[in-house]
């Protein structure tokens, strides 16, 4: 039988809440581990990879985990930040996390507003060229909701349906 991991790196919790919900989700043999406990990535069929969005990238613990993906295993990106959705900022992480599962196989993406820690608000309110996003970032306080996290939990759903029809589909 085909096994999924939903692996992760979360700071603020965000990508957490994201992944459980992918998890719930699923059905047959899968487990849910942060990126640092995934250990041996052999067993899994599929695997979802959680991560924010930091500096409009991806934050190097996640960038080394997922260059580690070996060769051929189907992959689910999805991530969390503090831009609008649909928006380039929100966009570019994604791209990047693409290239670096290259020699697997990219079979869908997601993403979703979260919450931004009042820490990281408060430093990039201080410099004016980030001013402009740390307002919109603020307008995020309220994410992943509930309606977030049942487009996760659909997100997982279509992933798992079109695995099964042989179809999948990347950025």
């Amino acid at each position: 039988m085909a096994k999924t991991l939903v692996t992760y790196f979360s700071r603020t919790g965000n990508t957490k809440l994201v992944a459980e919900a992918v998890f719930g989700a699923l059905a047959g043999d899968r487990t849910i581990k942060t990126m640092a406990e995934a250990g041996d990535l052999a067993p899994y069929h599929l695997i979802f990879a959680g991560f924010p969005v930091q500096a409009h990238s991806v934050p190097y613990p996640v960038e080394v985990f997922l260059k580690s993906i070996p060769e051929g295993k189907k992959v689910a990106l999805f991530s969390t930040h503090g831009s609008v959705t649909g928006s380039q900022l929100a966009r570019e992480a994604l791209e990047y996390a693409s290239i670096l599962v290259a020699r697997a196989r990219l079979v869908g993406t997601f993403s979703c507003r979260g919450k931004v820690s009042m820490k990281a608000l408060e430093v990039l309110m201080q410099s004016p060229e980030h001013e402009a996003w740390a307002d919109m970032a603020a307008s995020a306080a309220t994410h992943p909701d509930e309606s977030d996290l049942e487009d996760a939990r659909a997100f997982a759903r279509w992933i798992t349906t079109l695995g099964a029809q042989g179809h999948y589909r990347g950025l």
